[in-house]
């Protein structure tokens, strides 16, 4: 090792950081300074990868807590071929591949995006999750490590306790991160905020704590050196550090571990940007440039790396060769690929709760899908995501060869570290938890539409026929908040996120498909705590007319001329199918009803088909359990949708639906009223 190179080049990356964000007149430089050494030290002797292949699925993973920490990154990769000069120059800007924040970028070394606090090592314990579920499958190829980057403020987020908790409970060795503490948070010292011992938290939850001088290179050899080592335990290594290392005023004297080199440019400081430039070995007149000691070594060390990964896929292609159906299977599963899976043929029983269906197909799933996690915040035996614990068994410290991660009370957690394991590759994670806590989960599913994560989610117990439990556990305004996320489009144009509220036990089948087979977003199954009548078939399979549902919407009721259409979703169309045959017993009136499971789906179909749905400026009714606002959109300005405008109330589902208006006799006098309100003639 060569202690002046190593000191240069983190100096270095100081330099590039701290020029980004004085040329964007934004971002974070203080922290950056600080982290500098680690990320050197990390990228140059420890983090096992191929220059050639950044995708290569055998490779070491970091997971950035601290987003604001961006310019460290790019300053690091920048180092490593990864981005331009100009990329550099340009942070922050229209059209850059610097963002302000890390956006994934596997091609440049970027595993995930972040900047929400705390999601970002939530998602490298996730990472670590996936590689051991898969060493354990094949015969421990992925024995890589996951290192995490994390600051004062991401140990504070309350995330920072169930990704803890987790990664202690399960042992995970493979991962390693680094807490850079230097005492400073964006607008007050860090001991305005806590006094907590950090160490003795980690250690409490199971970790092994290494505490370093986070600027000493030997320490921090030292200290990956002992977390490689460690066989039974996640590793925290505290450094630390110091906000701002190098910089100074304009007459040299240093000016280091103030509160303000937080959040803005050097120059808006009390340093000086071109003094600091000088201290730290570069030229004022081109601070973007990279030293050219700096630019041998590294050389160098891509030079070495390449080697590495060259040899460690010669040993891969021999165990490939050697086991020629696991290799085959490894394959299928970093492709996306999914057996032949026969939806059709899983048995449901009739007038069942769509969670009880859905756990009829994870049992199903349980059996012929090989690579799922399905984790559940203490709620397995209610959302009934026991349907696949009943086949699988708990992943536990030691032993990955299950397929269920008991998350605990750990909503947000459990979210994010299913975004974890899916920008690892190779896994399909499945989250679970009641609908109305789907609001604690709602930061980490925002992060899985923006990386564009097939993340699936189980929310049950879908509207305030969750009974006695009361207005706490009743969800009223959550699915006009994920339909939402159905209107936002992610960067490479799709809808961000497919919500699916399934009318009955087989259309559950069919949406339980349909998640599964969306490989680009998150997907979100709806499902009911109560029993649902079964729809009514057009003579045919119950199951092909369900399969219509892949449109986002469909007709359940159909007649050629249709008077009205009704429109709902879940378990409101089985009512109003029950509605229109009274109505159409006693008026002889023409009703067509419609399921639609998802408006963000439904929207994307031709105008045609739509129409053939929704008729363009005919009576339309819709009836949902939630907000009005769920389908005003569908039913347009001379429709009339049947809601809620009030939080629930703690009485029997039976009573709630008497008391709110939900029988078919009350949606009838509904349907009436809106039928005589337009003059049709009864």
């Amino acid at each position: 090792m060569n202690n002046k190179i190593d000191q240069l080049s983190a100096d270095n990356i100081r330099a590039l950081a701290i020029s980004m964000v004085e040329k964007a007149n934004s971002g974070h430089p203080g922290g950056a300074m600080g982290g500098a050494d680690f990320m050197h030290i990390l990228y140059s002797e420890y983090l096992k990868y191929d220059p050639t292949d950044m995708h290569w699925i055998f490779r070491d993973r970091f997971f950035m807590d601290a987003g604001h920490l961006s310019a460290l990154m790019y300053a690091q990769y920048h180092l490593l071929g990864n981005y331009t000069k100009s990329d550099l120059e340009n942070f922050r800007q229209w059209g850059s591949v610097t963002p302000g924040h890390p956006e994934i970028d596997v091609k440049r070394g970027v595993e995930n995006t972040s900047g929400p606090l705390g999601q970002g090592h939530a998602m490298g314990v996730g990472a670590a999750i996936a590689a051991k579920f898969l060493s354990a499958r094949f015969e421990n190829l992925f024995d890589h490590k996951i290192y995490g980057f994390i600051t004062d403020g991401g140990v504070q987020e309350e995330i920072s306790q169930g990704a803890g908790r987790i990664a202690g409970h399960l042992g995970l060795n493979n991962f390693i991160m680094f807490y850079d503490s230097n005492d400073v948070q964006l607008s007050s010292m860090t001991d305005e905020v806590t006094t907590e011992n950090t160490a003795m938290k980690y250690e409490a939850w199971g970790w092994k704590v290494i505490t370093i001088e986070g600027h000493n290179h030997a320490h921090i050899r030292s200290a990956l050196n002992a977390a490689h080592a460690e066989l039974e335990r996640p590793t925290l290594i505290i450094g630390r550090t110091v906000m701002g290392k190098g910089c100074v005023t304009a007459d040299g004297t240093m000016y280091e571990g103030q509160c303000e080199l937080h959040g803005k440019p050097i120059g808006a400081t009390k340093a000086n940007f071109e003094k600091t430039i000088l201290n730290l070995g570069g030229n004022p007149e081109d601070s973007f440039a990279i030293y050219d000691a700096v630019a041998a070594h590294y050389k160098t060390i891509l030079a070495n790396k390449t080697a590495e990964a060259a040899n460690r896929k010669i040993q891969i292609s021999a165990w490939e060769s050697q086991n020629q159906e696991l290799a085959q299977k490894m394959q299928q599963f970093f492709n996306g690929d999914l057996p032949v899976l026969d939806f059709g043929s899983i048995v449901q029983k009739a007038n069942a709760a769509t969670r009880d269906a859905s756990a009829s197909v994870l049992g199903y799933l349980a059996e012929n899908v090989e690579n799922m996690i399905v984790s559940s915040a203490d709620l397995s035996n209610s959302d009934k995501t026991d349907g696949f614990l009943k086949k699988s068994s708990v992943l536990q410290k030691n032993n990955f060869k299950g397929g269920f991660l008991q998350a605990g009370v750990a909503e947000l957690t459990m979210a994010a570290i299913a975004n974890g394991i899916a920008l690892h590759g190779g896994v399909i994670p499945v989250v679970a938890t009641f609908f109305v806590f789907s609001d604690y989960m709602k930061p980490a599913i925002r992060l899985a539409a923006i990386q564009e994560l097939p993340v699936k989610y189980i929310w049950t117990h879908d509207s305030f026929r969750v009974g006695e439990d009361g207005p706490t556990h009743q969800p009223i305004e959550q699915e006009a908040q994920l339909r939402l996320l159905e209107k936002i489009k992610n960067h490479s144009g799709d809808q961000s996120l497919l919500a699916l509220r399934p009318a009955d036990a087989i259309e559950t089948s069919v949406a339980w498909q349909m998640a599964l087979e969306n490989k680009k977003t998150p997907t979100g199954l709806i499902l009911s705590r109560q029993d649902i009548a079964a729809l009514p078939t057009n003579g045919n399979s119950r199951f092909d007319e369900a399969s219509q549902a892949k449109k986002g919407g469909y007709l359940v009721k159909s007649n050629s001329n249709p008077d009205i259409t009704l429109i709902a979703n879940g378990s409101e169309v089985a009512t109003l199918t029950e509605a229109a045959t009274e109505l159409e017993e006693r008026f002889k009136i023409n009703i067509n009803v419609a399921s639609v499971i998802s408006e963000g789906l439904f929207r994307s179909q031709s105008k045609e088909y739509q129409e053939s749905i929704i008729p363009k400026n005919a009576l339309v009714f819709g009836l949902t359990a939630g907000l009005p606002v769920n389908l005003e959109s569908l039913v347009g300005s001379n429709g009339k949708v049947f809601g809620l405008d009030h939080f629930g109330y703690s009485a029997p589902a039976s009573v709630l639906d008497q008391k709110f208006g939900f029988t078919s006799k009350n949606v009838c006098e509904e349907i009436l009223k809106y039928l005589k309100e337009n003059n049709y003639n009864l």
